[in-house]
């Protein structure tokens, strides 16, 4: 059961906002700036620089801004923390502020293990209080209209799904980018977006991956920047996954695109071109046969995109309304097939997925 704030539910959601270099930063000028249900009252970060130019750029007092959670818990009265801090982290905070009472939404990946996860899932449940991982790749219009479409089995049965993922991100001096030192950025950083997506979409649950990465010599990554994935689905269906940090060819969305072929016909999808707050490049075909015309579909329009979609409806969360989609809970099944994605780039072999007990 989601506690409700003991507030008024007609109020603004107060947050400290935990992590606020490179994409945190993002997400402190441009995405939470842009959802009224919420109202930064606390910013977190260990870097001075950082925290003071944000800070400014938001025009809060110098008594909102703090070098960790145990700070600003105890300097600012809070309903929620959002943490944008790097993913090895994610976890030790969540545990803190739902330990604090404080509801959360965590950015993804929500963390680098199922069991580690587990912990912050079950403590939420236990407290009552509502812990949601920001999977904004769901808060487009393309993949939403395709979600819809096959819940109507407007193809019918399905048969097969390909998706294909293409970005050149290579050529940053290696000692300054950290992207070259996330752990399986392929894996881990983008192909969870992909992961999640296939879950929404089909509404079915992965049961097998098969994964094999290549290393080339010109990849200035210290994991896997290149990944060739089957993923086999409950009933059988299987995906064909092809993702690439180091495309020379045209490059994709980061939605990918996708082709969902069934006995009725065909749907490809891509999502979430450009910048994150960008739906102009998202567009969805159906095509009824090989010979046939593939015909726009009309997309559904949102209130809010991207993080803001989340945020937003971790907010009405918090003060009393439906539970979230990506619930820390049903995260876990996107974050058990990145795991087992991982375990089978390194084994060879394919991996079951495996929820944590």
């Amino acid at each position: 059961m989601v506690r409700r704030s003991r507030r008024s539910a007609r109020m603004t959601v107060r947050i400290i906002h935990v992590g606020l270099g490179g994409w945190g930063g993002n997400w402190a000028r441009t995405a939470i700036p842009q959802v009224t249900e919420v109202e930064v009252v606390g910013l977190v970060d260990p870097v001075p620089a950082t925290l003071e130019a944000v800070r400014t750029d938001l025009g809060l007092p110098a008594t909102a801004a703090f070098a960790s959670l145990t700070e600003a818990l105890a300097g600012v009265e809070a309903d929620a923390v959002v943490i944008t801090a790097p993913a090895v982290t994610h976890v030790p905070l969540a545990l803190e502020a739902l330990d604090a009472g404080k509801h959360v939404l965590v950015e993804k990946p929500f963390a680098n293990s199922t069991d580690e996860a587990l912990q912050a899932v079950r403590r939420a449940e236990e407290l009552g209080l509502v812990l949601q991982v920001s999977q904004n790749y769901r808060w487009y219009p393309a993949p939403r209209a395709v979600k819809d479409l096959l819940a109507a089995r407007t193809l019918g049965e399905l048969s097969a799904i390909s998706i294909d993922f293409r970005q050149w991100d290579n050529d940053a001096p290696v000692e300054t980018y950290p992207h070259y030192r996330f752990p399986h950025p392929m894996i881990n950083d983008m192909a969870i977006h992909h992961f999640d997506l296939i879950r929404m979409v089909t509404g079915l649950e992965a049961v097998r991956v098969y994964a094999r990465a290549s290393y080339p010599e010109h990849s200035k990554y210290q994991d896997e920047a290149v990944t060739s994935m089957i993923i086999e689905l409950e009933g059988g269906l299987v995906v064909s996954y092809r993702g690439s940090w180091l495309s020379r060819a045209p490059r994709t969305a980061w939605a990918g695109e996708w082709s969902i072929q069934g006995e009725d016909g065909e749907l490809w999808f891509t999502s979430r071109d450009g910048s994150p707050s960008e739906i102009a490049g998202d567009r969805v075909t159906l095509r009824a046969d090989q010979d046939a015309e593939a015909e726009a579909v009309e997309l559904p329009t949102l209130e809010h995109t991207d993080r803001q979609g989340g945020l937003q409806a971790f907010a009405r969360s918090v003060e009393g309304g439906p539970a979230p989609e990506t619930s820390g809970r049903d995260n876990l099944r996107s974050l058990a097939v990145m795991e087992a994605a991982g375990r089978s780039a390194v084994s060879g072999v394919p991996e079951d997925v495996v929820l944590p007990e």
